[in-house]
């Protein structure tokens, strides 16, 4: 029975094959939305204030980031919760495939919050003339909050990674 409970338990992390898979299509909603960007801003790119094509310009930044933590997590997780990708060394093979374990996938992760929340940040200060003083403060809470975090969780893992 303990041996059939085990094998159960085991196969059971294929139930997180189908949502890395679902991740590419969120990829694919983000790609959409990237060039949507795109082709709504070069008809006007003439007309459109310096300030205006950067925050856009921020954006698309944040888009890309997003994308490239998806991709992060979708193949770093699969290869470390579900089964190890077969890719041929002809193939294009991505240089960090198999090298992310766990802790250091979260620090990637935790890292890559941190750019989003700044590239955030940066739009809201270039819009401080649109935006309430306290929510301003709010963001800027939040990223620190982000920030510390980040460092707290890398912090912890040198630590631990010390002791092995």
């Amino acid at each position: 029975m303990e041996k059939l409970f085990e094998k159960l338990m085991y196969a059971s992390r294929w139930i997180m094959a189908p949502i890395y898979l679902g991740l590419s299509l969120v990829l694919l909603a983000l790609g959409i939305k990237f060039f949507q960007e795109i082709f709504h801003i070069l008809p006007n790119v003439l007309e459109m204030k310096e300030v205006d094509l950067v925050l856009v310009t921020l954006s698309l930044i944040d888009i890309t980031l997003v994308g490239g933590l998806i991709i992060m997590v979708m193949f770093s997780g699969y290869e470390n919760f579900v089964s190890q990708l077969d890719v041929d060394e002809d193939d294009d093979k991505l240089g960090w495939l198999g090298k992310l374990d766990a802790g250091s996938l979260k620090n990637k992760v935790a890292a890559s919050i941190v750019a989003i929340s700044s590239i955030h940040l940066l739009k809201v200060f270039m819009n401080t003339e649109n935006i309430a003083n306290d929510k301003i403060q709010w963001y800027l809470l939040i990223h620190i909050t982000f920030v510390l975090s980040a460092f707290a969780m890398g912090y912890l893992d040198k630590l631990t990674r010390k002791d092995k």
